[in-house]
């Protein structure tokens, strides 16, 4: 198989002059947007915004829409892509859901994790949902046999997936999206 190499330049532009794709699907909670902040100011840029040059020679994102909204007066990477519409709305619509498909190693995760110190609280929060911690520690329960023992309310969504890699593909859009999230087979 013949792979075309579709960059064809490298350049770093200013964030607020990069055009919105307008057909952007992805929406970013707050919970990202922090911990995004977070990791910027803990580490800076370490990859490039994905656009495609328009005929009148702006450059239109397709990936890498959060980190220019983020950081809008910011000179930032920018791969510059030759893609025409139909091949950006391609890569649009596939490029997170192809990363999301990705398995994770727990074991490994957790090791690379207990490396991380951060700073911030958000990205810590990040951490620690990527390990499995609930938000907040439960209280000890009363081991008194004559005291009602408190349950706190649980909200919860079970999704049914057609195999493990949409289960996995869910899973991580939805911890990704700053919910705290379990695999389960039943």
């Amino acid at each position: 198989m013949k792979i075309r190499d579709r960059i064809k330049d490298f350049r770093r532009v200013k964030a607020n002059l990069l055009r919105p794709h307008p057909n952007n699907w992805r929406t970013h909670p707050a919970v990202q947007q922090d911990a995004l902040r977070g990791v910027l100011a803990e580490i800076g840029y370490a990859g490039a915004l994905l656009a495609r040059e328009l005929p009148d020679g702006t450059l239109q994102l397709i990936d890498g829409h959060l980190r220019a909204e983020t950081t809008p007066e910011a000179e930032v990477p920018v791969l510059v892509l030759d893609l025409d519409d139909r091949e950006a709305a391609k890569l649009l619509a596939l490029h997170d859901p192809l990363a999301g498909m990705a398995e994770a190693n727990d074991e490994v995760l957790a090791e690379l994790l207990g490396q991380v110190e951060t700073q911030s609280d958000a990205v810590q929060t990040l951490i620690d949902q990527m390990l499995g911690e609930p938000d907040a520690p439960m209280d000890e329960p009363e081991t008194d046999a004559g005291k009602d023992l408190a349950i706190p309310e649980a909200f919860q969504v079970v999704i049914e997936c057609r195999d493990e890699a949409q289960q996995q593909m869910v899973f991580e859009r939805m911890t990704g999206e700053g919910y705290a999230c379990r695999l389960l087979t039943l």
